[in-house]
């Protein structure tokens, strides 16, 4: 397996993440893969034509369009968003290529949208195939609880909510505080929320946080450096995006073993249905709810929602599942056969 990087310096540690027989950065810059992207096909095609390729993997639009001018290999793009095929370039683009190529969803919310803006491209051949994550890697990169408070300034006797991602519409940051100034006359004593991540909104939610009285109890920590490391400084993890494709940040959560709390739409839902707390979109009330509930949880009730959640990621999410899922996907062979 070669893995291909369009942009990028070339790095030892990404090297090593791959788990490739062979890595290659091409490292164009973001403006040499706009327009027409002719270097970065001229060199994807002799690429392909150097080695005896059966397939082409390529993650979102953009190599997805490069593998398909590039090479004459069946394709199989992967997508990570919404609404990657509401311009009608695109759509042409996947009809004249329809019989070599093929699409997957993070998420049956992302193949869902896919399959409504592309309705030639026969259904069988837009599957679902969920983000993956390597439970044991991951449960080594995490630091324990008290590490993780220490690093993040948290006291060992405080109750916390987490919160990481952008600063930005689509995590909808606003509707936990709201959700959170609701909730925090009955949380125990000394909670807070912290929300690591950066963004153009921060000096809003900072402003909203003061308006609603709960600044105090709100710690805004930017940008913080491999931030998965630390879920275990959290009692409890809220995902309150209001446009999520899937959530990785979920997963990571539960490989903590933390009480989930996720609006109910998009693939977050897909994520927490059965394993956390769902609440309506933008519903704040309903969110303050869920934090009620998840603070009541006893430390016996907090081991077993451990225990189930790990089970679910090894059911659903882990690398293995992903292997069989994507051979076992119905397009796959017949993509490769046909071609």
């Amino acid at each position: 397996m070669t893995t291909v990087f369009l942009t990028g310096s070339s790095d030892p540690t990404v090297v090593a993440s791959c788990d490739s027989d062979e890595v290659l950065f091409m490292e164009f810059s973001s403006k040499d893969i706009r327009g027409l992207k002719l270097c970065a096909i001229c060199e994807l095609h002799k690429i392909a034509t150097s080695r005896n390729f059966s397939l082409c993997i390529a993650h979102r639009f953009k190599p997805i369009y490069i593998a398909l001018i590039g090479t004459r290999l069946p394709v199989i793009g992967v997508h990570h968003a919404f609404s990657d095929y509401q311009r009608c370039s695109r759509k042409l683009l996947a009809w004249i290529f329809r019989k070599r190529l093929s699409l997957l969803g993070v998420s049956n919310a992302v193949r869902d949208d896919m399959r409504r803006s592309l309705p030639a491209l026969p259904a069988v051949r837009i599957q679902t195939l969920y983000n993956r994550i390597d439970i044991e890697a991951m449960q080594a990169l995490q630091v324990s609880a008290h590490e993780a408070r220490d690093v993040l300034g948290l006291s060992l006797d405080e109750w916390v909510i987490g919160n990481v991602g952008r600063l930005h519409p689509d995590k909808d940051q606003a509707t936990l505080l709201k959700g959170f100034a609701l909730a925090l006359p009955h949380l125990p004593a000394r909670s807070r929320l912290a929300i690591l991540g950066t963004g153009y909104l921060e000096q809003d939610l900072k402003s909203l946080a003061c308006k609603l009285g709960i600044a105090e109890r709100v710690l805004f920590f930017g940008y913080v450096p491999d931030a998965r490391r630390y879920f275990h400084a959290f009692d409890t993890f809220v995902l309150s995006s209001n446009n999520e494709p899937f959530g990785m940040v979920l997963l990571e959560a539960m490989v903590a073993g933390v009480p989930l709390l996720a609006t109910s739409c998009g693939g977050s839902r897909e994520v927490v249905d059965g394993v956390g707390t769902l609440f309506p979109l933008g519903d704040a009330e309903h969110l303050g709810n869920g934090l009620l509930h998840l603070a009541a949880m006893n430390r016996q009730e907090h081991k077993q929602y451990s225990d189930m959640i790990l089970k679910s990621l090894r059911q659903r999410f882990s690398d293995q599942v992903a292997r069989d899922t994507f051979w076992q996907l119905p397009h796959v062979t017949e993509l490769i056969t046909r071609v």
